[in-house]
C-alpha cells in the first residue's frame, strides 16, 4: 500500500463507506447460508457457515485481482432479439434463477409439504450439497460485491481491507442472525420472500432491466421493521390470551366449589 494513503482523509471515508456497502450486500449472503446451513445437523452447521463465507471471501479477493478479467465479462458473447448478452449477464441470470427456484421451493416446503418426523441429514454428502449451493450463490453475491467495490474505490488495497472487514463482522454476527431466522418461522419466511425479491432483481439486471439496489433494500429494510413490530405485539398479546383462557375454562370434574 502506498503510505501516501494512510495520510488522506478520503481513504478512510471511502474505506468506512465501503465496508458498510460491503455489510449491507452480504447481509443476504448470510440469511441465504442461514438457511442452507438448517437442514444439517447442528454440529455441522457452525462449520458450514465458516467454511461458506470464508469461501465468499476468498472468490471476491480473487476477483477483485483479475480485475482486468472482470471488467471483460461485460463484453457482449452473443445477441438474442438485438440484446447482446455477455458472461456478467448470464452469471446474474443462471444467479437468479437459481434464487427465485431455491426460495419458492423452501416457501412451498414450509407452507404445503408435510415433514413427518425424521432425523436431519447428514454426512459428507450432504454437507457437501450444502458447499456446492452455497458456492454457486457466492460466485453471484460476490460478482455484485466487487462490481459495487470498483465503483465506490480507486485502490485495491481499500477493496480489500473493507472487503476483509465485511466478511469478519458477518463471520461474527452469522450464528445470531441464523438462530434468529430459525427460531421465528414468520421470519424465515420473510428473510426467504427477500431472497426470492433479490432473485427477480438479478434476473431484470440480466435482461438489461436495471432496478436501483436502494429502492429494493429499502423495500427490505420496511417489511423487516413491520415483521419485528409484529413480534413484538404477538409476544405481548401471549400472557393475555393464556390468561384470558385460564379465567374462561370450565373447572375440572369434580373439583370443590
Amino acid at each position: 500500500m502506498n503510505l501516501e494513503l494512510l495520510t488522506r482523509t478520503d481513504t478512510y471515508v471511502s474505506l468506512l463507506t465501503l465496508t458498510a456497502m460491503e455489510i449491507v450486500l452480504g447481509i443476504d449472503n448470510v440469511v441465504f447460508i442461514s438457511i442452507l446451513t438448517a437442514k444439517l445437523p447442528a454440529a455441522q452447521q457452525p462449520l458450514a457457515r465458516r467454511l461458506g463465507l470464508s469461501l465468499a471471501l476468498i472468490l471476491r479477493l480473487g476477483l477483485l485481482f483479475a480485475i482486468s478479467w472482470l471488467m471483460g465479462l461485460t463484453a457482449p458473447l452473443f445477441a438474442v432479439f438485438g440484446r447482446g448478452f455477455s458472461g456478467r449477464d448470464l452469471i446474474l441470470l443462471g444467479g437468479g434463477l437459481f434464487l427465485v427456484a431455491k426460495a419458492t421451493h423452501e416457501i412451498y416446503d414450509r407452507l404445503e409439504a408435510a415433514h413427518p418426523a425424521e432425523p436431519q441429514p447428514g454426512g459428507a454428502g450432504a454437507f457437501g450439497l450444502v458447499l456446492v449451493q452455497i458456492l454457486a450463490l457466492d460466485v453471484v453475491f460476490s460478482l455484485d460485491s466487487v462490481i459495487t467495490a470498483v465503483g465506490m474505490a480507486q485502490q485495491i488495497a481499500v477493496m480489500v481491507v473493507a472487503m476483509v472487514a465485511a466478511v469478519g463482522v458477518m463471520l461474527l454476527s452469522a450464528a445470531r442472525i441464523s438462530d434468529f431466522v430459525n427460531r421465528h418461522p414468520s421470519m424465515k419466511v420473510l428473510a426467504l420472500s427477500f431472497l426470492l425479491l433479490i432473485g427477480v432483481m438479478l434476473v431484470a439486471e440480466s435482461l438489461g432491466q436495471h432496478i436501483a439496489k436502494g429502492t429494493i433494500y429499502f423495500a427490505m429494510a420496511f417489511a423487516l421493521g413491520v415483521e419485528l413490530v409484529n413480534m413484538r405485539l404477538r409476544k405481548k398479546a401471549a400472557p393475555v390470551v393464556l390468561h384470558h383462557r385460564f379465567e374462561n375454562d370450565p373447572p375440572a370434574s369434580g373439583a370443590a366449589t
